[in-house]
């Protein structure tokens, strides 16, 4: 019988980095599929988050303001995104925005009043995990907001962008796109796993009933709210892994940092994985 070749000890002693460890296995002809690809991964992911730093930096330097908003349905990978662009930043000049629903108060206000508060200031990149698109989308599926209301903020909103894009803010608009069947199975796991069954709710339930209703939702926000200066880029995320790293590319593209042309991975995001949503013919969601 054939023996199958072996990673050593000695192998393991003498690689400094997971590209050398592949380039072993790759020497040796190991059947590892799974394992390179998570090597390729974590390379690739240290890499980009590396460039993160180095943009932060830039922004910081440069007084910048610079706001990403995760938008998508439940389960499509928002916090995820995030926690992996945020893992090695500075957190004096980088911030996470994921609000409640609004307070009694908040509910008499302008409908962005309570956004404006969270923009960001010079020198500083902000997440937004859901912003003032829920008012597109989440609250008319599940009538947390009236038929005015609602026609108002598409009226108000690109208006709304725009003073902030005049006043130079730099605005990146995603949206994470899921297939209905791989949400399900996202929710699937929740339930099943203890350390994220709190990630379910009944709002998460809906959403499966109500999927076409949240197409429709979705199509018209992107009809009404993707403009030139404040466009919307949609993220294919049925594999969290290929979207974190592609929303990352995309995000380091829009930036002519400092030392950019030493970074040590591909900053080109790519297409058949990121597109304005007019180029998406065919949409996961």
């Amino acid at each position: 019988m054939k023996n199958t070749p072996k990673l050593t000890a000695e192998d393991f002693n003498r690689v400094k980095s997971n590209r050398e460890l592949l380039d072993v296995i790759s020497e040796k002809k190991i059947p590892f599929s799974k394992v390179k690809k998570e090597l390729v991964y974590e390379e690739e992911l240290r890499n980009l988050q590396i460039e993160l730093v180095k943009l932060q930096h830039w922004v910081a330097k440069h007084k910048k303001r610079v706001a990403v908003i995760f938008e998508g349905r439940d389960a499509a990978g928002k916090g995820g995104n995030i926690r992996r662009f945020m893992e090695h930043l500075n957190p004096r000049s980088s911030r996470l925005v994921a609000l409640n629903k609004p307070t009694e108060v908040e509910r008499g206000q302008w409908y962005f009043q309570r956004y404006i508060k969270e923009l960001p200031d010079l020198g500083e990149i902000v997440f937004f995990d859901r912003s003032w698109y829920n008012r597109a989308v989440v609250e008319p599926v599940m009538g947390f907001c009236s038929d005015t209301q609602y026609e108002k903020f598409l009226l108000q909103v690109p208006e709304f962008e725009h003073m902030l894009y005049e006043d130079g803010i730099v605005i990146i608009k995603f949206w994470l796109s899921i297939t209905k069947e791989e949400q399900l199975k996202r929710f699937e796991a929740r339930k099943d796993n203890p350390l994220k069954r709190w990630k379910f709710s009944p709002v998460d339930k809906k959403g499966q009933e109500l999927w076409e209703k949240y197409s429709y939702y979705k199509r018209e926000m992107f009809t009404n709210t993707h403009t030139s200066y404040c466009p919307w880029t949609i993220i294919k995320t049925n594999s969290k892994k290929t979207a974190r790293l592609e929303a990352m590319r995309h995000v380091l593209s829009k930036f002519d940092y400092d030392d950019k042309e030493q970074a040590l991975t591909n900053l080109n995001p790519d297409p058949n994985i990121v597109m304005r949503y007019y180029r998406s013919v065919i949409q996961n969601d």
